[in-house]
């Protein structure tokens, strides 16, 4: 058993497709075909958070968010994994132990 936790931002840097600097029309674009592919996942002001079996399945969310603004001059993309072994559920484990720490419920 393999969690594969995955932090990314993807975003088009070119003006193509832009309204006013905002990328939340691409960005939503994205989001919504990780929703629709059934990984784990926690969209954040920053980024969006998957959690996956394995390398080859987080990398293949990588490759469909960028078919996603792949049309578009350029792409800026910032990854960060955290890669444990015999664990899973994650996302959702890992802010319940810090909560525990704390002793209480931390607002989302």
């Amino acid at each position: 058993m393999l969690s594969v936790l995955l932090e990314f931002s993807m975003f088009p840097t070119s003006p193509d497709g832009r309204e006013g600097g905002s990328v939340s029309k691409q960005v939503s674009k994205i989001v919504d075909a990780i929703d629709k592919s059934g990984v784990p996942y926690q969209l954040t002001p920053m980024g969006t958070v998957i959690e996956a079996s394995s390398m080859k399945e987080a990398l293949s969310i990588i490759e469909l968010a960028y078919e996603q603004v792949g049309d578009c001059e350029r792409v800026y993309s910032s990854l960060k994994f955290d890669i444990r072994h015999n664990c899973e559920n994650r996302l959702k484990t890992k802010i319940e132990s810090v909560e525990k720490v704390l002793n209480r419920k931390v607002s989302h």
